[in-house]
């Protein structure tokens, strides 16, 4: 007897941050990445069978509704998922409707793309009751990342689609990463959107112009991320604070760190964090700062307010 699909399957994932490593990390060094729980994408798919829209595939979110084949050039990447994603079910990209939503803001190093691509592949997954695998998964979300970014590292969709933080190197399978005493964070949001793919853009031409300036700078980073490790490895908070603020001064040298970051990160050090960065591709987007305790973070965050931040989230890694 044939199974039916259920009238509606639900996908969800979480945010990420990346806590040392970003652009270095497109140079074959490591980095770590964090599960950023607080905030997270959802993709809700029902039938649309019996309506007019039967032939059909409605993708229903904030910026825009209507029928797959007319999403704006922002959403291809997503449009390019979904109908892989049905292809390899062995199902025709008709008849449903995806809803998407997300408390992730777009375009601010937080994984967006990747969370949104990953919640879409697990709720069509779980619509027509297959089995999916990690390396399925990531093979899928890697469509839309490709359009998002260009030639993605593959850190944005490893570190969303896992629940501890991850050791990441490129071609490299994403090994958990274990920490010897929980800390606490604060993320801030420029309120500006960053451009990821620009961004790496710039280091390369920068690359091409300096050669040597750029390699030490990205060398620099790699060092700063096997430190960082350690310090999360040994609990050493001090350590590790001491490593953000380094791998920031080297972003800063690579040109992807720009004013409204460092306003911020200077004022997140002003209020005594351990350490403080920006997270992801830069120039725009958010900034970590590294707290004592959960009190300091209350503290943190309220400076960063105060300080014209658009948004701030708190964060325990690790219990």
């Amino acid at each position: 007897m044939l199974e039916l699909p259920p009238e509606k399957s639900i996908g969800s994932t979480h945010s990420k941050l990346i806590m040392v490593g970003e652009h270095a990390v497109v140079y074959g060094k490591p980095a770590i990445a964090l599960p950023f729980p607080v905030i997270e994408a959802t993709s809700t798919v029902k039938s649309m069978s019996g309506s007019k829209f039967s032939k059909a595939i409605i993708i229903d979110c904030l910026y825009f509704v209507g029928p797959l084949e007319e999403v704006p050039e922002k959403m291809s990447g997503i449009a390019a998922c979904i109908k892989e994603t049905l292809r390899d079910l062995g199902e025709k990209p008709e008849g449903l409707h995806i809803r998407l939503s997300s408390t992730i803001p777009v375009g601010r190093g937080l994984g967006s793309s990747a969370a949104i691509a990953i919640a879409i592949v697990k709720s069509l997954f779980s619509y027509y009751g297959q089995e999916l695998t990690q390396k399925k998964l990531m093979a899928l979300v890697h469509i839309a990342e490709t359009h998002a970014h260009g030639n993605p590292s593959g850190i944005d969709m490893a570190a969303a689609s896992s629940d501890l933080p991850i050791w990441f190197q490129r071609e490299e399978e994403p090994t958990p990463l274990q920490i010897g005493a929980p800390f606490h964070l604060v993320v801030a949001d420029t309120g500006r959107i960053g451009d990821t793919r620009m961004a790496v853009e710039s280091i390369r031409r920068k690359y091409r112009l300096n050669p040597v300036a750029t390699q030490q700078a990205i060398d620099l980073l790699g060092d700063i991320t096997y430190t960082a490790k350690d310090a999360l490895i040994n609990g050493d908070l001090e350590l590790l604070g001491n490593a953000l603020n380094s791998a920031q001064n080297e972003l800063i040298k690579l040109g992807v760190s720009d004013e409204g970051i460092d306003d911020l990160v200077r004022v997140a050090r002003e209020a005594e964090a351990l350490g403080a960065k920006l997270t992801g591709g830069g120039r725009g987007g958010c900034i970590i700062a590294l707290a004592k305790n959960k009190h300091h973070a209350n503290k943190l965050a309220q400076a960063l307010s105060a300080a014209g931040a658009y948004q701030t989230w708190k964060y325990q890694v690790g219990y």
